[in-house]
């Protein structure tokens, strides 16, 4: 069984109170009784009603300051007020309505006029209670599933960071496995692919292209797979036709990396043809000059020159990081991108921390007589 709807009066007079709870209560409502505005507001605050019938002419606290007050608060602002005034003027009513009454009553109070605007806004009572409780409900569940959209966002985060992650390994181990006849630092690879990614940053290169040539860089000396062993592990200096082959590696690894529509490896492709092209032309293998080299190119020339002078090699030791940088700078402009080699040196920090977390023991290469 429904419990009967409260009703607050609230009148100073208490001839008045009792006349409207007398009223009210044999129409089945249950009735409460405030003495004056701000008994009202206690009263409200400790159990809200479902209408208030509100005297405006009171001490301490008049009906307008009343209503005022309880359409300000968002607990207390969907109870609908029927204000009562022995005045008749239209100012009165007025001043009621913009205050927040809902309706208005003149004094005497005529009991069927007062059972109709009760029961009318009653309904309207229960209406908002429904849209507020909707609203309640939509809220939790907007809560719900942006909750749930979060989780599944981070979820997929990390599984595309753990793809990732097993992509640039795999990357790694196969451009590995083409160098490993002649590798004498196992983390060459990793380190060129770091140093272009920081040098693609510095340079304020797109985001996505910074992750594609930290994939694709490592990818630039696969097409020594097609080298012989003979010339590949010489360790003497190559001679002229020697050298005619070990420049065909670029030629190898773009045939080996094109073919693709994939964003890294058609940038592998264009790293792999064109990281051994020099700035004033006298690269190879096509002797491209300037900015017809592409730019992943260069930027992948100055990372693996300075990575091969910091290197030891069965030739040759490593050379110290400012002797190199010495070195580089004179290729600047004549090998060398100005900008990339520019923007290279500027990251030296960067670059010195990437070789100092990027080392391992040397891999021992292969020999003739061990691959024949």
């Amino acid at each position: 069984m429904d419990q009967p709807k409260r009703i607050l009066v609230v009148d100073d007079d208490e001839m008045n109170r009792r006349l409207l709870t007398t009223i009210l209560g044999r129409l089945g409502y249950e009735v409460d009784e405030a003495f004056d505005g701000i008994n009202a507001l206690e009263r409200v605050a400790a159990n809200p009603p479902e209408v208030i019938l509100l005297d405006i002419d009171m001490p301490r606290m008049n009906g307008f300051e009343v209503a005022r007050r309880l359409k300000d608060s968002d607990e207390t602002k969907i109870i609908p007020i029927v204000a009562i005034s022995s005045s008749s003027e239209v100012e009165s009513r007025i001043k009621a309505f913009e205050v927040g009454a809902d309706d208005f009553l003149s004094k005497p109070v005529d009991q069927t006029e007062l059972r109709a605007r009760v029961q009318s806004l009653l309904k309207v009572k229960a209406y908002n209670d429904h849209m507020l409780s909707h609203q309640l409900i939509l809220e939790r569940e907007v809560e719900k599933r942006t909750e749930q959209l979060r989780t599944a966002y981070e979820d997929l985060k990390s599984a595309s960071l753990k793809i990732k992650q097993g992509t640039l390994d795999t990357i790694f181990r196969l451009a590995q496995a083409a160098e490993y006849k002649d590798m004498e630092t196992g983390s060459h690879i990793k380190r060129i692919g770091y140093y272009a990614a920081a040098v693609s940053r510095s340079m304020s290169l797109p985001a996505q292209d910074v992750d594609t040539v930290l994939y694709a860089a490592p990818m630039h000396d696969i097409g020594k797979i097609g080298i012989p062993d003979r010339i590949l592990l010489k360790r003497a200096s190559l001679d002229s036709d020697e050298w005619e082959v070990m420049k065909q590696h670029t030629l190898i690894g773009g045939k080996i990396l094109s073919g693709s529509d994939t964003a890294v490896l058609k940038m592998a492709e264009q790293i792999a043809l064109t990281h051994h092209e020099k700035w004033d032309g006298s690269g190879y293998p096509k002797g491209l000059k300037g900015d017809q080299i592409p730019l992943w190119g260069r930027i992948t020339s100055v990372a693996d020159v300075f990575d091969a002078l910091t290197s030891d090699r069965p030739y040759k030791q490593a050379i110290p990081i400012d002797e190199s940088i010495e070195i580089m700078k004179k290729g600047r402009g004549v090998y060398f991108d100005p900008d990339v080699t520019d923007t290279f040196f500027s990251i030296m920090d960067q670059i010195a921390t990437i070789r100092t977390e990027c080392v391992d023991e040397p891999a021992q290469p292969i020999t003739e007589s061990q691959s024949n």
